[in-house]
């Protein structure tokens, strides 16, 4: 009975022994937490104090290059191809011819439309003399007259049809693709090659509404290219007139000068559009900005404690942004750490 209470007994001292430990543990890791996570120790942050530049309000956009020129070469009358005189892939001048139809049909149309005028033509002088004399009426006179107009009329129309026979460049560009041979049977639904005007190009693009004020006519924008170093520049020659409802856009056209043939219609540009230089302007790191639901807002070093303030952000280059509201000339903005950072919190502040 005595063994019993002793292993009672040793068992209850080494587990109040082990209790004790854990006891004297936890308030040693309670302690070193303390000391290591006291609230009142700051947070070490760089800032900058705020100064005022000139500010060159650049507009990032994204616009599309098209050429100043491009229609779809067709036949206006249908019959064989006579002849081909472009080689595809080439500049060919305005007036040129670039193709012929064969006319054969048409000049011997022609040849039986001239008789019939030179004989409606006869037929009017005879009439106005018979009715000088008084031989016939006035009514016969006058569908002698009317049969010699409606002659010429006929012969103007097939020399018209004949005149279509041979297309020709409506403009000075490069030509494409064709897609007929000598003796293809071509209507005017045959699509025969395409002409491009490419000396000039034509760069369109959009704006937001807030900006329209800004662009005016006469105004240079610079733009550059997938896989080119160079940078292009075009002048805005035409504005819409009206803000697309839809979008809430301005659409806005330049023309820029191609006479190296290195741009193509068709491909995307980059475009920097110059607006208004902002004297006075503030111009903060874009790491110092902290998106939120509302709008933005940035860290200010106020008497060793960080202090959240609000403002309104505008344009935005790759490393920093301009402010409109919110922060003045002096204030020490804070630019590191400010993810983490709480209003209010002790921070101690390194200026660069």
């Amino acid at each position: 009975m005595k063994l019993k209470h002793l292993i009672y007994a040793l068992i209850i001292i080494v587990l109040g022994g082990f209790i004790t430990y854990r006891i004297i543990s936890n308030k040693g890791k309670n302690d070193e937490s303390k000391k290591f996570g006291d609230k009142d120790k700051p947070t070490t942050v760089t800032g900058i104090v705020i100064k005022t530049s000139t500010f060159d309000n650049n507009l990032s956009l994204s616009g599309s290059i098209e050429a100043n020129e491009q229609i779809e070469i067709h036949s206006e009358v249908s019959g064989i191809v006579e002849g081909i005189f472009f080689t595809e892939g080439t500049n060919v001048n305005k007036g040129q011819v670039l193709f012929k139809v064969n006319d054969i049909e048409l000049k011997a149309q022609l040849r039986q439309a001239v008789t019939k005028e030179g004989l409606a033509a006869e037929n009017e002088r005879r009439a106005k003399l018979l009715l000088q004399k008084e031989a016939i009426s006035q009514e016969e006179a006058d569908v002698a007259r009317a049969d010699h107009a409606s002659a010429q009329a006929q012969s103007q129309l097939i020399r018209a049809q004949i005149s279509k026979t041979s297309v020709r460049a409506p403009f000075s560009g490069k030509i494409g693709l064709r897609s007929i041979s000598p003796g293809t049977y071509i209507t005017p639904t045959v699509l025969v090659a395409k002409l491009v005007n490419t000396g000039k190009l034509k760069i369109t693009f959009s704006i937001p509404e807030k900006y329209a004020s800004q662009v005016k006519s006469g105004s240079t924008i610079e733009f550059t290219v997938s896989g080119s170093d160079k940078t292009y520049t075009a002048k805005i020659y035409a504005i819409e007139p009206e803000v697309a409802v839809a979008t809430r856009t301005l659409q806005i056209r330049a023309i820029a000068d191609n006479t190296d043939g290195k741009l193509f219609p068709g491909t995307f540009a980059d475009i920097k559009l110059p607006l208004s230089i902002i004297k006075d302007a503030i111009v903060v790191p874009s790491q110092a900005i902290v998106p939120i639901q509302d709008g933005k807002k940035v860290f200010v070093a106020n008497n060793g404690k960080a202090k959240e303030v609000m403002v309104d952000a505008t344009t935005r280059t790759d490393s920093s942004i301009l402010i409109l509201a919110g922060l003045r000339a002096g204030d020490t903005l804070i630019t590191s750490g400010v993810m983490s950072l709480k209003n209010e919190a002790p921070i101690k502040v390194k200026v660069k």
